[in-house]
């Protein structure tokens, strides 16, 4: 019999059938092998589109008039510091550091009326979509969808950071809500859902098996550290073991996904390299320089979680979508351009940080292109709020709440177009302006199908109406 040793119990052997149980890596508790023989009960999720998000979260605060509303016309101390490129659209600019995507707005659609309504650094707002349950939309996500995908058993909702990418990487102590630890707590929110929604957050390591921490209550897994580290070892030990010839052909399933399946997504090292350099933003710039000890870092302590890792993290939420993966975050810092004691200026991170960007997103653009996924994947740009429109003497700028910069690609919706229209100085929408709950209702109904839904017994009652009553932003439904 295929064993494990529990570490808490060293002499208490753990049989194959209880590790079948422990869940996808430990996300949520559940049998695979009963999972795997009813996949003809997927017609009772028949409300669930076969569809991803990817929700690209810019902290900090990025301006509105650095990103895709330049406003060249405007005084110096408004227009976009890094000066605009034309793009496909007649008559439509975006900010000097976004030449990739310039020449690809058939694949995307640019809000310009968007606000977060909050001027403070609170993800939650945009995270959330200002939801009553207070989960953060991959957790509510993860509550209609389940924890874990039915077939694959990947968890449903993941939030990726760098140290995923470079597990070896230090950011240092960054203040308020770019600590880690503040990430941690935020990004993977489950409200009243309940920790078996939260996210799976990685946090680097030697491996997945050694370095995957899970937020989770502590009586559902309380040493999963210990248990993946044995998981690590047991995949090695047993690749060509003959012990499995015995089991049922859901319980083999079920072990080479515990095993091998989802652990291999997580793996950037089975990418294709040509595909791998396409996205590779690491030779950009040296992140090293921006953090402790570097040229630039000047004391300024946010910009240690600067990283040049973007690209990366992108390849690696298309790689979690495909393996059934519902919604990714993918975390990118620091936007906080106060030019201040612990951030940097308009004029020296917006070359950086917004090439970084235009690069990684276009890899990214073109690779679901290739792959025939743009209809299944979403991508969502944005962040807590955008900036004052007028610098200061400093060359930074302040929070702003009136408007937030938002992009939207693929997953089905009217691509090719800009959405509202801001006033002269990008300060305030003249248009119908649009807020986090209708981004969270345009997400959730492309996710899932409202109507359908109605008809499933036990489902929250809140999340129904937001999939089929919750007004979206319409211009994207057309």
């Amino acid at each position: 019999m295929l064993t494990i040793y529990d570490s808490n119990q060293p002499r208490k052997r753990m049989p194959r059938r209880r590790l079948l149980q422990v869940g996808a890596l430990g996300a949520s508790a559940f049998t695979l092998p009963g999972l795997l023989q009813k996949r003809a009960a997927a017609s009772d999720r028949s409300f669930i589109r076969n569809k991803s998000v990817v929700f690209l979260f810019l902290q900090g605060g990025p301006p509105q008039n650095e990103m895709w509303d330049p406003k060249m016309n405007a005084p110096e101390v408004v227009r976009s510091c890094t000066g605009s490129v034309q793009t496909k659209l007649p008559g439509v600019q975006f900010g000097g550091t976004f030449g990739k995507l310039a020449q690809m707005t058939e694949r995307f659609t640019v809000v310009r009326s968007f606000h977060s309504s909050d001027g403070g650094h609170n993800q939650l707002p945009v995270l959330t979509g200002r939801h009553k349950s207070e989960a953060v939309m991959g957790s509510q996500f993860a509550r209609l969808a389940g924890a874990n995908h039915p077939v694959t058993a990947m968890p449903t909702h993941v939030v990726l950071l760098p140290e995923q990418v470079q597990p070896d990487l230090k950011l240092g102590t960054p203040t308020g809500p770019f600590r880690h630890d503040y990430i941690r707590e935020n990004y993977t929110k489950s409200g009243e859902y309940g920790g078996a929604y939260k996210g799976l957050l990685l946090d680097g390591g030697k491996g997945l098996a050694e370095s995957l921490s899970l937020a989770l209550p502590k009586e559902r897994f309380a040493d999963r550290r210990s248990l993946l580290r044995q998981l690590d070892l047991l995949k090695r030990r047993y690749e060509t073991a003959a012990e499995l010839d015995a089991a049922t052909a859901s319980e083999q399933q079920a072990v080479d996904v515990l095993l091998g399946g989802i652990s291999d997504a997580f793996d950037l090292s089975r990418e294709d390299p040509k595909t791998l350099a396409r996205y590779d933003t690491s030779q950009m710039f040296d992140m090293h320089d921006w953090h402790q000890g570097g040229k630039l870092y000047d004391n300024k302590v946010n910009q240690s979680r600067i990283t040049n890792l973007l690209g990366k993290q992108m390849l690696l939420a298309r790689r979690l979508c495909e393996a059934g993966c519902g919604f990714v975050t993918v975390h990118d810092a620091c936007w906080d351009f106060h030019n201040d004691g612990n951030n940097p200026s308009h004029a020296k991170a917006m070359p950086v940080l917004g090439s970084q960007v235009d690069h990684a997103v276009a890899a990214f653009l073109e690779d679901v292109h290739q792959r025939g996924l743009s209809d299944d994947i979403l991508l969502v740009i944005s962040s807590e709020m955008g900036r004052a429109p007028a610098k200061q003497q400093n060359g930074g700028s302040g929070h702003w709440a009136r408007l937030t910069p938002l992009l939207v690609a693929g997953g089905g919706l009217k691509m090719g177009q800009i959405v509202g229209k801001s006033d002269a100085n990008g300060g305030e929408a003249v248009t119908k302006l649009y807020g986090p709950e209708h981004l969270n209702a345009t997400i959730m109904q492309t996710l899932f199908d409202g109507p359908q839904a109605r008809l499933v017994d036990g489902l929250p009652a809140d999340l129904v109406e937001t999939v089929s009553d919750s007004e979206p932003i319409h211009e994207l439904h057309g």
